[in-house]
C-alpha cells in the first residue's frame, strides 16, 4: 500500500460505450429508430465514467496524487475499467473493489446529431456499495476524500441513507477533509422518490465540502420551486432563471445544514461558492486551508471562461477536481473558484471526460494569459464584480 497520497476518491463508477452515430443523422431521430430496424453505426468508443473516474482521473491529470475507490465486477466490463484505470499511472487502482457477484455499470450514450443524448444506464456494482467498500487505511492516509453520485448507488440513499452517513462518519473519524458531490435522479424511480431533505439533514454535518449542480439542490430541497421554474421554462434550460438571491438562500440553508464550503454549479453560467464561518472553516480535517479566516464568510460567483463546446461529459467533475486540487494546494479561495471553472472550460473542449483536462501549470498559464470569460450581469443588491479577480462577490463576503 502507498505510503502517502493526497486525495482518495469513492462512488460511482462505471464503464460508457459510444457508439457513433455521426453518418446516421440524415434522417429524423424518430424515422430511424423504429422497431425491427437496422441502425448504421460507425466505431464504439469506450472509456470509464462516474465520479471515480471523472474526478478521480482529472485530480491525478492535475498533478494530485491519487487513490480511486470504486466497486465493479468480474466480467469483461469491470476488466476493461481495470484496464483503462491501470494506464493512467500506478496507485491509482488500489482502492478499487471487485465483487464476482456484480456485474460491472454501464451506460450507452445515444449522441444522435441534431438530438439530446439518451443515456441507457445499468447501475450494477454501484447499488452495492457499502461503507466497508470505503478502505479504511487510505482514509486515514489521505488529506481529502470525495465522494459522488449517491443517488445513482441504491444502498446509499436507501434506510434514510445510513451507509452514506457511515462513510462519512469514518471519514471523519479518520480525520481526512470530506467532499460529497451530487447526481440528478430519475424524478420517478426510486432515488427519486426517497426524502433527501431528511438524508441531507442526517449527512451534511458530516461533510466538509457540498458540490452539487443547483438543479440537483433544487429538486432534493425545494421541489415545488424547481417544478415552477421547469414549468416557466417549458422544459428548456433553467439555468437561465436562477438569481442571486436564490443561491444566497441555498447557500445560507446549506450551510446551516452543516456543510462548511457548498459549491453550486451552474452550468454554462459558472459556480457559486458559500462558505461559512472560521471556526467551521479550521474543523474541516486534514486539508483545512492554512489561513481559515481568509476562506471564511465567502460569497462568490464565478463566470465561465470563453471555449468551443465539443462535449459537457464530466464538466461538473471537472470542475470539482480544479476547486479540490486549488485546496489541496492551500490557495486563496478566490484563485481556487477561478481554478474550477477554467478546469471545467478546458475540459468541454473536448468531447469525453478527460482529455480536454490539462496540466495544473498549463491551466495556470492559461488563466494569467487573459483567458476571456462569458459576461454574466447580476444586477442584484449586494454584489459587486472584481474585475481583477473575474468574480462577482456577494453581500456576505
Amino acid at each position: 500500500m502507498s505510503p502517502g497520497f493526497e486525495a482518495l476518491v469513492a462512488g460511482h463508477i462505471c464503464l460508457d460505450l459510444h457508439p457513433d452515430l455521426s453518418g446516421a443523422g440524415r434522417e429524423a431521430f424518430e424515422d430511424i429508430f423504429l422497431p425491427g430496424r437496422l441502425v448504421a453505426a460507425g466505431p464504439a468508443t469506450y472509456f470509464t465514467g462516474g465520479t471515480v473516474s471523472n474526478t478521480g482521473l482529472a485530480l491525478h491529470r492535475l498533478g494530485i496524487s491519487t487513490r480511486l475507490a470504486g466497486k465493479i465486477g468480474d466480467d469483461l466490463f469491470g476488466q476493461a475499467i481495470g484496464q483503462i484505470v491501470a494506464a493512467q499511472g500506478p496507485g491509482l487502482a488500489e482502492g478499487m473493489s471487485v465483487d464476482a457477484s456484480a456485474s460491472t455499470s454501464y451506460t450507452i450514450i445515444i449522441n444522435y446529431p441534431g438530438v439530446d443524448r439518451i443515456l441507457l444506464h445499468y447501475p450494477g456494482a454501484n447499488d452495492t456499495f457499502q461503507a466497508d467498500d470505503v478502505p479504511v487505511a487510505l482514509l486515514k492516509q489521505a488529506r481529502l476524500f470525495h465522494f459522488g453520485y449517491p443517488p445513482l448507488m441504491r444502498s446509499t440513499f436507501i434506510d434514510g441513507g445510513a451507509q452514506l452517513v457511515e462513510i462519512f462518519r469514518r471519514a471523519k473519524l479518520a480525520g481526512v477533509t470530506s467532499s460529497l458531490d451530487m447526481a440528478f435522479p430519475d424524478p420517478s424511480s426510486e432515488a427519486g422518490q426517497a426524502d433527501w431533505r431528511q438524508i441531507l439533514t442526517s449527512i451534511l454535518p458530516q461533510v466538509d465540502i457540498f458540490l452539487p449542480s443547483v438543479e440537483e439542490i433544487l429538486f432534493m430541497l425545494r421541489r415545488t420551486t424547481y417544478q415552477k421554474l421547469c414549468q416557466k421554462a417549458e422544459s428548456a434550460d433553467i439555468l437561465p432563471m436562477i438569481t442571486p438571491q436564490l443561491l444566497s438562500d441555498l447557500g445560507r440553508e446549506l450551510i446551516g445544514m452543516g456543510a462548511k464550503i457548498v459549491g453550486l454549479k451552474l452550468g454554462n453560467r459558472g459556480m457559486y461558492l458559500r462558505t461559512a464561518d472560521r471556526t467551521m472553516i479550521n474543523a474541516m480535517g486534514r486539508a483545512h486551508p492554512s489561513k481559515p479566516e481568509a476562506w471564511a464568510g465567502k460569497e462568490l460567483w464565478a463566470p465561465c471562461f470563453k471555449v468551443t463546446v465539443a462535449g459537457t461529459t464530466g464538466s461538473g467533475d471537472a470542475t470539482i477536481a480544479g476547486l479540490l486540487g486549488a485546496l489541496l494546494r492551500d490557495l486563496p479561495v478566490e484563485q481556487a473558484l477561478t481554478i474550477a471553472v477554467a478546469v471545467g472550460g478546458c475540459k468541454v473542449e473536448a468531447p469525453d471526460a478527460l482529455s480536454g483536462i490539462r496540466t495544473w501549470e498549463d491551466t495556470l498559464q492559461r488563466i494569467a494569459s487573459g483567458w476571456d470569460q462569458l459576461p454574466l450581469e447580476l444586477n442584484s443588491p449586494g454584489w459587486h464584480f472584481d474585475r481583477p479577480g473575474g468574480l462577482w462577490c456577494g453581500p456576505c463576503s
